[in-house]
């Protein structure tokens, strides 16, 4: 019987640069950040932090970044990863929220796309600055995947199964390689995973983390990959521990949108992996030297780690892109510090 995969983490958070911003080797992108200057800040979001639920978060670091820069924020929001992804790499927004993979994704198509922070952990450091990937299943069919009372992917073999987007993290990634490992008699490769294959013949995408766990909810598909941070304010633990294979959820009864049709729907989780933070990531085309300064500053700012618009503490039970249950704040990363995610690729 094959073993689930699990990402190894030792030695991935090792002590890291400091970002930098090469202004002198291209002056006309300084200045054309200069001219620039006293146009909105786009911020650009992903799927999964463009709901409305998620207005009151944005809107809070649309006030950091607008005091930080001195210009007004304009919020791109988007219903597609490709689109957030192009619109940090082709400059026509200053400031992304993005996951590992698709940071990758936008500083290959344009070496200028920088990391600029990640959240810490509980520790306030980067050694648990990571959060999960989660692969869920109803938990009515929950002992299905299971041999020898423990939870197998060789059960999930010839299973439907939702995806968030190719370019997610958590919500493909980590999953995909996952699977591939496991099931290497097969010969997948991770484009293959993109439709139906030899392992689950139905694959479908959600577009957000949120539509990849209502896919599994509604029976649309038996199986759903999509990360604990990105739901969590629309879950609460039934029995389990956090981030723990056979830990079930339900659906809170007040849960929003898309969740709001399916409460106390409950799921289990058959898999966990744990999956390196997400940045917020700028183009130093379009910013100056300054700009990029000031936003560090800004986000990894005690004042910052401390304002509960922004680290939502936990106990609050309401939606927020994050929350705090320790000493949670932004700390800096270089690009380095995401090659964990790119030697899945190799």
């Amino acid at each position: 019987m094959k073993k689930l995969w699990k990402l190894p983490v030792v030695g991935m958070l090792s002590a890291l640069l400091l970002v930098g911003c090469n202004s002198s080797e291209n002056e006309s992108s300084t200045d054309s950040a200069s001219a620039n200057s006293k146009e909105p800040l786009v911020v650009v979001w992903y799927p999964n932090e463009s709901g409305s639920e998620m207005g009151p978060s944005r809107d809070a670091f649309g006030k950091l970044f607008e005091e930080a820069t001195g210009r007004e924020v304009e919020h791109k929001l988007t219903t597609d990863y490709a689109i957030a992804i192009e619109t940090i790499a082709n400059g026509n927004a200053q400031v992304a929220f993005m996951g590992a993979q698709g940071y990758i994704e936008a500083n290959k198509k344009n070496e200028a796309v920088a990391p600029l922070v990640v959240t810490s952990g509980e520790s306030g450091t980067l050694d648990d600055a990571l959060y999960y990937s989660w692969l869920a299943v109803p938990k009515e069919k929950a002992n299905a995947y299971k041999v020898n009372e423990e939870y197998d992917l060789d059960t999930t073999e010839g299973k439907s199964i939702s995806f968030v987007s190719p370019s997610s993290t958590s919500g493909f990634k980590m999953p995909a390689s996952s699977i591939i490992s496991h099931f290497s008699d097969k010969g997948l490769k991770e484009e293959d995973l993109m439709e139906g294959n030899a392992v689950y013949p139905s694959v479908v995408f959600g577009g957000s983390h949120q539509g990849a766990a209502v896919n599994m909810l509604m029976g649309r598909t038996d199986i759903a990959s999509f990360c604990d941070t990105c739901v969590d304010p629309y879950i609460e633990i039934v029995e389990g521990e956090a981030n723990k294979p056979g830990t079930v959820y339900r659906v809170r009864d007040n849960a929003a949108p898309p969740f709001n049709t399916l409460p106390g729907e409950e799921f289990t989780l058959i898999q966990v992996t744990p999956v390196l933070n997400a940045p917020f990531a700028v183009n130093t085309e379009v910013l100056s030297e300054e700009e990029v300064s000031k936003l560090k500053e800004a986000l990894t700012s005690d004042a910052t780690a401390k304002n509960e618009e922004i680290f939502m503490p936990k106990e609050k039970e309401q939606p927020s892109l994050f929350y705090t249950s320790g000493n949670e704040r932004f700390l800096e990363v270089d690009d380095q510090w995401f090659n964990p995610i790119r030697e899945l690729s190799k």
